[in-house]
């Protein structure tokens, strides 16, 4: 079968790409029994304990003057799920989410569809339609030889992960279950190394480490290089151990990267089974700008002028 070439919608007109045997498709309503369940094993997500968790934090927000958000549950969900139901906890983070805008500027606004419509037409970063062994959300980011700066600047392919990362967080599906991301390094030129600089590499740990409000459950390096293999080395020490221990190195070994992702989740391009083919990036863009006035929403919200952050 050939790629999608337009975007479709079901009965209640929400927006999916038709691949034939798969959608890829935001999964907005309420996840599956099973899901709700391991919500209740793993995050607290239990009568009483979600209930007073909604309230404490919603009381919280109301004392901080200078954060504009919204209230309700749905939202207040959105960062207690990853937080175990810990208000506190939740809003530590939720406030290290927003100030990420007053962080790093550029690098962190307009985290719109419109805007970067230069990311998706890269095929660079693609959203699998379907969900690992354990529900995650997967998502592929090819960093190596297809990625072109020139064409797509780092700060534009990180805004991009955060586009993509924001859909996740607005699934409960995924709130629960988390995502892994696949980074492919496929022919990394040695000049692509200069990109990585010792200010964005903290800023992207800040990111992950301490500001993503989403379950990320592992990051699996394909195609890796003697070249990326260096460069992460650099960077190792300042990677908790939490998050080192989510990072695994495949090379191109796919039955190592099949031993965590099931086979058919994934392409035959990394060892899977799947029988879908990724759209073009053009079509995936579509399919996010089908959302914009959500991103625009998402983007206006955050401190308030005559905020001062906090030195740490």
């Amino acid at each position: 079968m050939g790629k999608a070439e337009c975007i479709s919608y079901d009965g209640n007109q929400l927006p999916y790409i038709d691949l034939g045997t798969a959608h890829i498709r935001m999964d907005k309503e309420e996840a599956p029994e099973w899901a709700l369940k391991k919500a209740q094993d793993e995050l607290r997500e239990v009568d009483g304990v979600k209930e007073q968790a909604i309230k404490e934090l919603r009381e919280l927000l109301q004392n901080e003057k200078h954060l504009n958000l919204p209230l309700d549950d749905e939202y207040m969900m959105m960062f207690l799920r990853p937080c175990h139901y810990y208000p506190e906890s939740a809003l530590k983070r939720l406030k290290n989410f927003y100030n990420m805008k007053l962080k790093y500027g550029q690098a962190c606004e307009n985290i719109v569809p419109a805007k970067l419509r230069n990311v998706f037409e890269a095929d660079i970063l693609n959203l699998l339609p379907t969900r690992d062994q354990h529900g995650r959300r997967l998502l592929v980011l090819e960093a190596g030889k297809k990625w072109k700066p020139s064409q797509v600047p780092l700060v534009d392919l990180f805004r991009g992960i955060q586009l993509t990362v924001l859909g996740s967080m607005a699934e409960p599906h995924s709130q629960i279950c988390g995502a892994v991301v696949i980074i492919d390094m496929e022919g990394l030129p040695l000049s692509h190394i200069t990109q990585f600089t010792p200010s964005f590499a903290a800023m992207l740990l800040d990111y992950i480490q301490d500001c993503i409000c989403m379950r990320l459950k592992g990051v699996h390096i394909v195609n890796n290089s003697y070249i990326f293999n260096m460069l992460f080395a650099i960077f190792k020490p300042f990677i908790r151990e939490k998050l080192r221990k989510r990072i695994f190195f495949h090379g191109k070994d796919w039955k190592s990267l099949t031993s965590h992702i099931e086979a058919s989740a994934l392409p035959p391009k990394y060892g899977g089974s799947a029988t879908w083919e990724l759209p073009p990036g053009k079509i995936l863009g579509d399919f996010f700008e089908c959302y914009s006035k959500d991103y625009e929403q998402a983007d206006s919200y955050g401190f308030t002028e005559g905020y001062k952050m906090k030195k740490k």
